[in-house]
């Protein structure tokens, strides 16, 4: 009998497969991000082992546990994903590969003071949610500019969280404006769509997906 997560994983490679053929793109243009936040490192190993290699986890302390009980996984790159405390940059620089939520210049001098080169994306808060993260559009130039000076980082794209709904096309708004914002700043990463809308911020440019319930199922409150 076939692991559950590897079953999932093929479901999930077949939508975006049809959605890249649907927008004219290729599959080698989209990253899928599992997103792990949650789930103990036992399904990480389960989604490694099915051939996943980018996870995405919301939480520093609770990914420094699970990442020594991992072992070694040759490969694999990590993702945070979460909002990140400036005070818990060095924890996050030595744990992750690549940041996907910088959203101020202090926190992206924090992370260059770890002393170690990280890939880096701007979150840009595009909706007008108070619990939503990020730096906000009119501030998106200076951003982009303070993180670009800086030798420690290396700033590949943009990020974006709209705002929840069940209907995958309520998203597409937010996917095009960053897409739009990634053209004018010259930044080709663009990490948008979540389980529900992926086909959408497929169409709409994303080069990568974070995708956790369609992969891992549904996830428990955190303790």
């Amino acid at each position: 009998m076939g692991s559950v997560i590897a079953e999932n994983l093929a479901r999930v490679e077949d939508r975006i497969g049809r959605a890249v053929a649907r927008a004219g793109r290729r599959r080698d243009q989209i990253m899928l991000v599992g997103v792990s936040k949650v789930m103990p490192a036992g399904l990480i190993r389960e989604g490694y082992e099915a051939g996943l290699r980018h996870f995405g986890e919301n939480y520093v302390q609770e990914f420094a546990v699970k990442r020594s009980e991992l072992g070694e996984t040759p490969g694999a790159v990590f993702h945070m994903i979460g909002h990140l405390q400036s005070n818990k940059a060095r924890a996050a620089a030595e744990l992750f590969d690549v940041i996907q939520t910088v959203d101020s210049e202090r926190l992206a001098r924090r992370l260059e003071e770890a002393g170690r080169q990280l890939r880096v994306l701007i979150e840009v808060k595009l909706s007008a949610e108070k619990t939503k993260s990020g730096v906000a559009e009119d501030n998106l130039a200076a951003l982009v500019e303070a993180v670009q000076s800086l030798g420690g980082l290396d700033l590949r794209g943009l990020m974006v969280m709209p705002p929840w709904s069940d209907r995958a096309e309520d998203s597409r708004p937010y996917f095009r404006r960053l897409r739009e914002l990634g053209e004018r700043f010259g930044l080709p990463e663009l990490s948008m769509g979540m389980s529900h809308d992926l086909e959408v911020a497929i169409e709409e440019g994303a080069t990568m997906v974070r995708v956790g319930t369609a992969i891992f199922g549904p996830r428990k409150a955190r303790a």
